[in-house]
């Protein structure tokens, strides 16, 4: 199972998407390449992940612009069984929900779209209210969504070929699915 792992500039999530990336990466057949937008880059070195996303994927590409690294072709025409964006920062998320494919991770969004490959997003700013995030020093710190950010991503939902996931358990789910075995168990 190919799986190519985009990562945006969210911190929101990322130490415990690291797990399930880590445990997915234990399943023998699991090939994981992760894509960085540029923020992404930055984030990572913030919560020190960077040299532990080394040992968990197969290849790291980092965004150079839009169709660089390319990754869109390859992915559109069935080189990956599916396409995982986990976070998606509000910006990307507002990008895709208004056809805006400037950024490497939005425009694979927007092409392997027109193809069979799957693709999941797991927007950070998707339900009304506050979310609690961990600060990379394990403080935790609440911020209020937009209601703009959730709108956004209501418009994700409505667009063939992407598939909104609204947590971690439902990442953790369609992993599974997608390997075989249960959510709870280690690969």
């Amino acid at each position: 199972m190919k799986i190519v792992w985009g990562i945006t500039g969210a911190g929101d999530l990322m130490p415990e998407l690291f797990d399930i990336m880590a445990d997915v990466a234990r399943h023998p057949d699991a090939e994981i390449t992760v894509v960085l937008s540029k923020a992404a880059e930055t984030v990572l070195k913030w919560y020190k992940l960077t040299d532990r996303l080394e040992t968990i994927s197969r290849r790291v590409y980092v965004e150079k612009d839009a169709n660089t690294p390319f990754l869109a072709g390859p992915m559109q025409v069935g080189k990956y069984d599916f396409f995982v964006v986990a976070p998606l920062t509000a910006n990307s998320a507002a990008k895709i929900a208004h056809g805006i494919a400037d950024t490497l991770i939005t425009n694979c969004v927007a092409q392997i779209s027109k193809g069979k490959t799957p693709t999941y997003l797991l927007p950070v700013d998707q339900k009304p209210g506050q979310a609690t995030t961990t600060l990379p020093d394990g403080t935790a710190f609440t911020l209020k969504v937009r209601d703009i950010d959730v709108a956004n991503v209501d418009k994700i939902r409505a667009i063939d070929g992407l598939h909104v996931l609204d947590g971690l358990d439902a990442l953790k789910e369609l992993l599974a699915r997608r390997t075989d075995r249960d959510p709870g168990d280690p690969a």
